[in-house]
Order: C-alpha cells, then sequence, then structure tokens
C-alpha cells in the first residue's frame, strides 16, 4: 500500500496542473471575430437573407464557415443558417405570328364550320380552306366569322408549347365585344374545345382605349387551331399571334479572385495562395503572353507521415493553352472542381516554361438566413481561429417557411468591410497568467513533497538493514 503513494502523488501532479493549465471556456463577442461588416436590415421583416460577401470567404479561417456570426447593436448572437441558392430558371414568351384562314360563310346557313374542305401540302401545311358546294353548285361566301389557323409544323409533336393566343384587332374599330372558343386538331378531322375568351375594345373621346385581346390555357403542343365566334360580330383580325413560353436554366452568379504566384518547392513550380473557405467551382488561368501551351498538374503540398515533409499531391492534370490562328483566338484555360476547399494551390507545368499566369478562383456564395432581433444595427462578423460552428438548422431559423418563400427573403445590403486584429480580453489573460502561475507552484509543491517521501522511504530501509 506505501508503495502506491508515489503513484499516487505523480497521478495527482498530473491531473492538478492538466485542470489548472486548461484555458476559461471562451467566450462568443464581437471583438473576437478579426473582421465585420455592417448589414443594413428594412424594419418589419423577422426573417432575412444575405449573400455572402466575398470578403467572408477571403477570411473566414474554417472550410465550414464556422467562424461566421451575426451580432445585434447590443452583441448578442444571433440564430442563423446558411443555405444554397436554388437553382434559378429564366422565364421568357417567344411570339410568333400564325396563319389564319377564313371559313367561308353562308348567310343563310348556320354551322357551317363542319361543312368546309382544307388542303394542305405534303408536309401538311394548310394551302386553302373552302365549302363544299351548296343546292345547285352554289359556293357560300368568305366570312370571318371562323378561322383555321395553321400553327405550324414545327410546333407539333416535337415543337413548341403553346399558351395563348393574341387578337389584334383593327385599328378603326373603337367599340368591341365578343367571345370566341378555341377547338385543336392534330389531323383537321377530331377537334379538341380547349378554350373560351371575351374579346373587348373600349375607347372614350380622349383615345383612352380599354383592351382585352388575350386568349389564355394551359401549355400544350398545337398543329391547328379553328376558332369560332360564339356571340358578338365577326370581325377581321388585323393578325393573330401564338405565344410560346420558353425556360431554361440561369448560371449561377459566381464570385471569384484572382491570385499572383510566386516560386514553390521546386523550380518551375507555382505556388498561388488562397484560402481554405473558398469552396472552389472554377479555376481559370490568365496567359498575359500569346500563343502558349501549359500542361500542368493541378495539386496541393501535403505532409509527408514519415518525414513530416512537403510532398506535392496532383489533384487534376489538364493542358492549358491561348493560341492564335487566322485571326481567331482559341483558348482552353478553366476547369471545374466539385466546391473543394484548399488553402494553398501548387501548379507543376510538366514543360520548362517562363509563363507566370494569374490564377481566378471561382465559387457560387451561401445565403445566410438570420433571425432580425435584437436592436440593430446587425453586423455580420468572421475570421477567428478553431472557433465552434455556430450556424444552425434552416428550421431552427425560419420554421415552416417553404423553399420558394426562404429564396425570395428580403436581402440584407452589406456595407463597408474593416478588419480589427482580434486582441485577448484583459480578463481573460490575466486569468490565464494566474492559473499557470497556480499550476507552477502546484507542481513545485507536489514534487517537494513526492522527493520528501522518497527520501523518508530510504532512510526507513537504512534502519531496517544496518548490516548493509
Amino acid at each position: 500500500m506505501k508503495t502506491m503513494m508515489p503513484i499516487g502523488l505523480c497521478g495527482a501532479v498530473l491531473l492538478f496542473a492538466g485542470a489548472a493549465g486548461a484555458a476559461p471556456a471562451a467566450s462568443d463577442t464581437p471583438g473576437d471575430y478579426a473582421n465585420a461588416i455592417q448589414l443594413k436590415v428594412r424594419k418589419g421583416d423577422a426573417v432575412v437573407q444575405l449573400k455572402l460577401p466575398k470578403e467572408v470567404y477571403l477570411q473566414s479561417r474554417s472550410a465550414a464557415l464556422d467562424d461566421v456570426r451575426i451580432f445585434d447593436g447590443s452583441g448578442k448572437s444571433l440564430p442563423f443558417a446558411l443555405i444554397q441558392p436554388a437553382q434559378q430558371r429564366r422565364v421568357s414568351v417567344e411570339r410568333f405570328p400564325v396563319k389564319v384562314f377564313p371559313v367561308p360563310v353562308d348567310d343563310k346557313a348556320a354551322g357551317v364550320q363542319n361543312d368546309i374542305e382544307v388542303k394542305v401540302s405534303a408536309d401538311g401545311a394548310i394551302t386553302s380552306v373552302t365549302t363544299r358546294e351548296g343546292a345547285g353548285g352554289r359556293r357560300r361566301q368568305l366570312g370571318a366569322g371562323t378561322l383555321v389557323l395553321d400553327i405550324g409544323k414545327g410546333n407539333g409533336d416535337e415543337g413548341k408549347l403553346i399558351n395563348a393566343l393574341v387578337f389584334n384587332l383593327p385599328d378603326g374599330l373603337d367599340n368591341y365585344s365578343a367571345q370566341v372558343q378555341l377547338e385543336v386538331s392534330e389531323d383537321l378531322q377530331s377537334w379538341e374545345t380547349v378554350s373560351y375568351a371575351h374579346l373587348s375594345r373600349l375607347r372614350n373621346s380622349n383615345l383612352d382605349t380599354l383592351q382585352t385581346n388575350r386568349m389564355e390555357f394551359e401549355a400544350r403542343k398545337v398543329r391547328y387551331a379553328r376558332i369560332s365566334l360564339r356571340q358578338g360580330k365577326p370581325v377581321q383580325f388585323t393578325s393573330i399571334v401564338a405565344e410560346s413560353p420558353a425556360s431554361d436554366d440561369v448560371a449561377p452568379a459566381l464570385d471569384s479572385v484572382t491570385l499572383a504566384p510566386h516560386a514553390g518547392l521546386i523550380p518551375n513550380e507555382l505556388v498561388y495562395d488562397a484560402n481554405v473557405a473558398i469552396p472552389v467551382r472554377r479555376m481559370r488561368f490568365e496567359f498575359a503572353e500569346e500563343n502558349i501551351v501549359m500542361p500542368a498538374l493541378i495539386g496541393v503540398h501535403v505532409k509527408r507521415p514519415v518525414d513530416n515533409q512537403l510532398a506535392f499531391g496532383a489533384r487534376r492534370q489538364a493542358t492549358f493553352y491561348k493560341i492564335n490562328q487566322n485571326g481567331e483566338q482559341r483558348t482552353a484555360n478553366e476547369i471545374t472542381f466539385d466546391d473543394v476547399h484548399v488553402q494553398q494551390w501548387a501548379v507543376r507545368p510538366q514543360e520548362q516554361i517562363t509563363a507566370r499566369p494569374q490564377m481566378t478562383l471561382l465559387w457560387e456564395p451561401s445565403s445566410l438566413v438570420f433571425m432580425a432581433s435584437g436592436a440593430p444595427p446587425y453586423t455580420l462578423h468572421f475570421g477567428r481561429a478553431k472557433a465552434t460552428p455556430g450556424q444552425r438548422d434552416i428550421a431552427q431559423v425560419a420554421p415552416g417557411f417553404s423553399a420558394k418563400e426562404l429564396q425570395t427573403l428580403e436581402q440584407a445590403v452589406p456595407g463597408n468591410y474593416r478588419h480589427t486584429p482580434v486582441v485577448v480580453g484583459v480578463d481573460e489573460a490575466e486569468g490565464g497568467a494566474r492559473l499557470r502561475i497556480i499550476a507552477l507552484w502546484s507542481v513545485l509543491l507536489l514534487g517537494v513533497g513526492v522527493l520528501g517521501f522518497m527520501a523518508w522511504r530510504l532512510l526507513s530501509q537504512m534502519k531496517n538493514n544496518p548490516g548493509d
């Protein structure tokens, strides 16, 4: 039992020293972060968003942006979440006139729209619309009551979608009112009713005009159409225009930074200092020289476990060039990545070159969604080593908000960027120094106690063995 006492004393020394040397709980105040941007937020909106400024990615100390915070005017940290902007789609409308064929009308007959003869060419385009002869060989007279429309072959099975027709009324018509019916067909034999519309124009003595001349319906592919007059008087339209909705994905807006190279580990190696917070989506090289080809390895420097020395680790291989040929410039100076985070890039050209191209990194910034509670002004802070993550799940910041609502939140407007070197607080410094002094004295006193105990044990053994 006595032999265990030195071991117990040594263990106590180590535990006490470790506890005494531990740093106090880290604070989380605006002064703990080296960078700040004040935000302008419209009053009344509880949840707002901010597209993270470029400075955040250039100065943050964390690949996951763990050192990003939002503080209110009193220095209170506000809850926030980081989200990726949704893919944007651009919606446009293509308009084109359609071919209009009036159907012959007999003033003494009704329902003649089914008693017509439509001639088409080999490719399906309508060439003429006539009526079959009635009794006695009398041919019906042309009128504007019913119209057959040739939308166009390109708008069939493999064509565009149509979702509206615009009826342009003649200029001299001041007052007009009618109801029309739209039917569609793919073969001029069977017809499907799609929509009805009320067309009108009202013009006063001051030439102020109120007009309704659109027929809207669910977007669909249309080859042929038939317009029938349900109410009102027939009129000769100036033109009928079809509208086709079109949409395409909008390329995300990317931020960028351009870096200058410096010498690497070996001759001909180029090193570019970036920042680990940048999620690189695209990398581009800007050549000042004309007519240059640069096959190269793109990578990073990593420490080897065996000797802790830096070594080159290749990530990509590509050939970049800028060539003028026949008065045209041919370039291949860009590669893509899957949002990789690298503090420093290394480029090793596979041939000896004198060119020192600049590197441009491009990335898609995240959106920061936060609760604008507390007293303004609100300030974005970032730039702190070993910070604990501050972001939350979006459901904890904007509960019940749909994805569409999140994308349309009011945008906070960033102000000027400012950098302030972080100074350790006086209380934190004094507390740390006090704990270190206590730890040193504790180790010293306990060490003396251990030595005294060992001396006492040695003397006891000598007394018990006087003959030795």
